[in-house]
């Protein structure tokens, strides 16, 4: 059963591509990628996890193996991501799972949440931002920038992002030993956003960005009244979310687990896949399953 399965399912007239792992019957994970990735990011946790749980990684318009419609068609915002994701949910009739949120899997997995708190078991936080401490003041006054003028100049700013030199130092910048990150990572990322159009899609969903720090005092809230228990790891050599922001989670849940990880970085899953899924392993059972869920 820790086979992985690539399937597609229509979601308001989009293929949702996703990933699935492990016997449906066992306590569900849902997997939410960050930029510029997709699914593809969970490729060597999910057979580490299979065995134990049931796995769901989907890919957002946009990205991956998931269509890709005309921003004329789409509103490419966050807003909208997380409304597919809930129709998502829905059409695969998923009523519990934990959540796992990686860079964009954070604002667009917390929508859900508190949309729909009584489904959330819990919550594996992995360089994923959700407080103001998070980010540098220089990032969030130029995501302010792109969220509040749409003007030449921040779209050719925006515009080194989707390139490689960029997309690479994602992978790369804060990793002890990058000889350990796989090339396949950046150059599936980089395929996706050289194809035609994505760059515009990317774009207009980084100028969305900023609408997320208007959703904190709410995430907060949802974090204070629920209390979800929480895991939280976090690559140590990020240089786009700061260990702050892992810390900051401390305030707002009672019930939380913090793993800094010295050797890793933003997408600390190349590195420490191994390490991570013990991690959840751990979390899983002695915070989240019930006894009953244990011996399914």
């Amino acid at each position: 059963m820790n086979k992985t399965h690539f399937k597609t399912i229509k979601v308001d007239g989009l293929d949702i591509f996703y990933r699935e792992a492990g016997n449906p019957a066992r306590p569900t994970i849902l997997l939410l990628h960050g930029f510029p990735t997709s699914s593809h990011m969970f490729r060597d946790l999910m057979p580490l996890l299979a065995i134990r749980f049931h796995l769901i990684a989907p890919d957002y318009p946009g990205f991956g193996g998931s269509s890709c419609p005309d921003p004329k068609d789409f509103d490419y915002t966050f807003d909208r991501l997380a409304e597919i994701l809930v129709k998502f949910t829905d059409a695969l009739e998923l009523t519990s799972y934990a959540l796992y949120l990686q860079d964009f899997g954070g604002p667009v997995g917390l929508r859900l949440a508190t949309q729909r708190p009584e489904r959330v078991t819990g919550l594996i936080i992995q360089n994923a931002n959700a407080y103001i401490e998070g980010v540098t003041h220089e990032l969030t006054a130029i995501l302010t920038r792109l969220y509040e003028e749409r003007t030449d100049e921040m779209r050719a700013f925006a515009a080194q992002l989707f390139e490689l030199p960029y997309t690479k130092r994602q992978f790369l910048e804060g990793v002890a030993d990058p000889s350990l990150v796989s090339p396949d990572a950046w150059n599936h990322a980089q395929w996706g956003m050289d194809r035609p159009g994505n760059k515009e899609i990317q774009y207009l969903i980084h100028a969305n960005y900023a609408s997320n720090f208007k959703r904190y005092d709410e995430w907060h809230a949802f974090f204070r009244k629920c209390q979800p228990p929480a895991l939280v790891v976090w690559g140590k050599g990020d240089f786009v979310f700061g260990v702050p922001g892992a810390r900051a989670y401390q305030k707002d849940l009672d019930n939380v687990e913090l793993h800094i990880l010295d050797e890793a970085a933003h997408f600390a899953l190349e590195t420490h896949s191994n390490e991570i899924a013990g991690l959840i392993v751990k979390f899983m059972d002695s915070k989240v399953l019930m006894p009953s869920a244990k011996s399914a």
